[in-house]
């Protein structure tokens, strides 16, 4: 209601209802299915399931044009993984983490710092105010395209506890910026590898975690030779926008709407 009274419509002028299919937690996915087909079935609308991840890949057709081929970075609580796409709604994963998501690892780090939940955006905050001094290690997963965070994660962890132990004082703001500036440049490093290694003309990035002023930054500096789309930062953590022009690009390919027994799903394969 409020967002019909916002954009002065009503139900008559919507053509097409989108809704979140997976991945993701089942009950959340369900109450989104169920109140959009309410929705689609009281005002006699088609409705469409899209893809949580291709929604945010999609957020950045929102402020810039897509060419392709491009590589995207889909960075967030669940998600790290590369992607090429050749056109629209052509996926292919390049690489993705081994073990914790480059979020995951931000909420756990965060955790012990006593920093509560979300964890990435207090991090983030706390990291621009501190100097990197906390040695950190390099993380390496060879020359695949995967990503690994475990081991960072555990590195903090176990050096908080020995300090602890030690009784040795702490300096959050510098533990934050040692943490942030290894997690991130293992980001940038791969994401350069797979641009180079590719024949992609355009690079994006995706996910919550591209609100990451770092990344942002960082990402910024690694592809000055190249055009770089990045959602702004409304755009980055989950949104209705881009469930809307993830729908709207893949209805304009095939024009094929869900059935009543669409279901959600929470493994679905980006395909």
């Amino acid at each position: 209601e409020d967002a019909l009274k916002t954009a002065n419509m009503t139900p008559a002028d919507i053509e097409l209802v989108a809704v979140t299919e997976g991945p993701g937690l089942i009950g959340s996915l369900l109450s989104g299915i169920n109140a959009a087909k309410a929705f689609a079935y009281a005002h006699d609308i088609p409705f469409i399931g899209v893809h949580h991840i291709a929604s945010h890949i999609y957020a950045n057709a929102i402020v810039g044009e897509m060419r392709f081929p491009l590589v995207c970075l889909v960075v967030s609580g669940g998600h790290t993984e590369l992607v090429l796409m050749r056109g629209h709604n052509t996926f292919e994963k390049l690489g993705e983490t081994l073990d914790d998501a480059v979020g995951e690892a931000y909420d756990k780090v965060a955790r012990v710092l006593g920093l509560g939940y979300p964890g990435g955006p207090r991090i983030d905050t706390l990291a621009q105010k501190g100097t990197p001094r906390y040695p950190m290690p390099k993380i390496d997963t060879g020359d695949s395209y995967d990503f690994s965070y475990s081991g960072l994660k555990s590195h903090v962890i176990n050096t908080l506890s020995r300090m602890k132990r030690r009784n040795e004082p702490l300096d959050v703001a510098d533990m934050c910026a040692s943490f942030q500036k290894a997690a991130v440049a293992h980001l940038v490093d791969k994401s350069r590898k797979a641009f180079d290694e590719t024949d992609a003309v355009q690079f994006a990035l995706a996910g919550g975690v591209a609100a990451n002023s770092r990344l942002r930054k960082e990402i910024s500096k690694a592809f000055t030779d190249t055009d770089v789309l990045m959602p702004p930062m409304s755009y980055c953590t989950d949104n209705a926008a881009m469930v809307g022009i993830a729908a709207y690009y893949r209805f304009s390919q095939d024009c094929s709407v869900a059935a009543y027994d669409l279901n959600g799903q929470s493994r679905l394969r980006l395909k």
